[in-house]
């Protein structure tokens, strides 16, 4: 069966939103769960999801089927991710979140560069001026401190920088007909496999609430997962990158209504920026769709 999608900008920017909001859900029970440790963490964040998308698969009409030309993408996608996921909880347990956040948003640059290379995928002047306005605009609302100059800020980069190519081989699987799910699982599993071993030996008790947490926040991670594959089988990461960072408004809008967190004037900058570029972006991909059209 022929799973390839046609490309359609509008449906991938809807779908990277809604994996901004899922991974900003994430980020929120992963912080009400309390002190535990990153691999811990790292790992009930993918066991969750490789429960929820092994029922998915089961029921589903092709279960378990890969087609064979994904393998060595899958297999880059999860190595990638993972050591992503890995680097970016590491670098968190050792700078501040403003800044951890900061190199995590580097992640968009990455997924633009790597395609140029991996896809063949060219983007313009255009597309790259408005990422670095949208990364300009995230600076403001994060406030990054002299931390960035440190080892655990080169890790904290190189975790965006294997984000952005785990994007990328996530496009290129999608590209190739590969199902979300089967995409999803095997990148959960691979992750679940990597971090057991590292949980075990620094095992910490959790209460019931810790618990319930950390599988809330491995179901909204499943829901971002999901999203953010749908996002780059629909569109390329030129064209939708830049929505990415409405991550960093909604992370925002939770901190307010869970923790009090009163954003500052630089921070509302900063939220301008990102949505008069996300509008801007759209304009000008309309713009270009009617004017092929023509």
């Amino acid at each position: 069966m022929n799973n390839i999608k046609e490309k359609n900008p509008k449906k991938g920017i809807l779908h990277i939103l809604l994996a901004a909001f899922f991974f900003s859900l994430m980020t929120l029970t992963l912080r009400l769960a309390g002190d535990l440790p990153t691999m811990e963490k790292a790992f009930f964040r993918n066991f969750v999801a490789l429960i929820i998308s092994i029922i998915m698969l089961s029921k589903s009409k092709e279960k378990f089927h890969i087609l064979k030309q994904s393998y060595p993408h899958i297999f880059l996608r999860s190595l990638f991710g993972t050591l992503g996921l890995i680097a970016n909880f590491w670098a968190i347990d050792r700078l501040g979140l403003a800044d951890a956040n900061m190199l995590n948003k580097m992640s968009p640059f990455f997924a633009m560069l790597m395609s140029v290379f991996i896809l063949q995928e060219k983007p313009d002047k255009v597309e790259w001026f408005t990422l670095i306005i949208a990364f300009l605009g995230s600076i403001l609302i994060v406030k990054p401190s002299l931390g960035l100059a440190s080892l655990p800020a080169l890790v904290g980069l190189f975790g965006g920088f294997c984000a952005g190519t785990a994007y990328t081989f996530l496009r290129s699987v999608t590209r190739r007909g590969e199902r979300g799910p089967i995409v999803v699982m095997c990148f959960s599993l691979f992750s679940t496999l990597a971090t057991l071993p590292f949980m075990l030996l620094n095992w910490h008790p959790m209460t019931l609430k810790q618990l319930l947490l950390m599988l809330l926040s491995g179901t909204c991670a499943m829901g971002g997962q999901l999203n953010i594959t749908a996002a780059y089988t629909y569109a390329p990461a030129a064209e939708i990158s830049v929505y990415d960072y409405s991550q960093v408004i909604f992370a925002a809008i939770l901190g307010l209504i869970f923790f009090g967190e009163l954003p500052d004037i630089l921070s509302f900058a900063g939220y301008a920026v990102i949505i008069g570029i996300a509008i801007f972006k759209w304009y000008y991909t309309l713009k270009i769709k009617t004017k092929d059209e023509k």
